[in-house]
């Protein structure tokens, strides 16, 4: 999993009258993610990079994607309303066995607490640029186990 890089204000965007889901990262951030995602191809590879629909998580997926060597996919399930468990059914309809999922908080870490644990209520806290990888054979509640998190400053060192 990892959360998308940093995007422009919440508030500023709001007063151009676009949507909240239009908002891009900044330099700053497509410059950190790319680092972060540089690191993030040191510690493991991936089959697909699925992400959120909305622009700040694409363009973070899209950047994966490049430095994975991973096509990219849309996955509204990914989106901050949607159910957990409709990531779980995206995820087995796939059947790709190394996937990451780029999304927004607090739905990423709810969405990986839930395939920790099967509990609803986050227990972690995904920073911008942020990853941990999760083993999970069978996409569901309680049927993952987390292997590493690690905020965005360790994967940048990491590149």
């Amino acid at each position: 999993m990892f959360r998308h890089g940093i995007a422009g204000d919440r508030a500023d965007w709001a007063k151009t009258g676009r949507r909240d889901a239009e908002r891009p990262l900044t330099a700053e951030g497509r410059r950190k993610t790319l680092e972060a995602a540089a690191g993030v191809a040191r510690l493991t590879g991936a089959d697909l990079v699925a992400s959120s629909p909305w622009k700040r998580a694409r363009q973070t997926a899209l950047i994966l994607g490049r430095a994975l060597e991973a096509p990219v996919a849309d996955c509204p399930a990914l989106l901050p309303s949607a159910p957990f468990e409709d990531a779980a059914a995206w995820l087995k309809a796939r059947g790709a066995r190394r996937v990451v999922l780029v999304g927004h908080e607090p739905h990423l870490s709810g969405l990986a607490t839930w395939l920790l644990t099967g509990g609803r209520r986050s227990a972690l806290r995904l920073k911008k640029a942020q990853a941990c990888l999760l083993t999970c054979p069978q996409p569901g509640p309680g049927k993952a186990v987390l292997v590493w998190s690690l905020p965005p400053r360790v994967l940048r060192r990491l590149a």
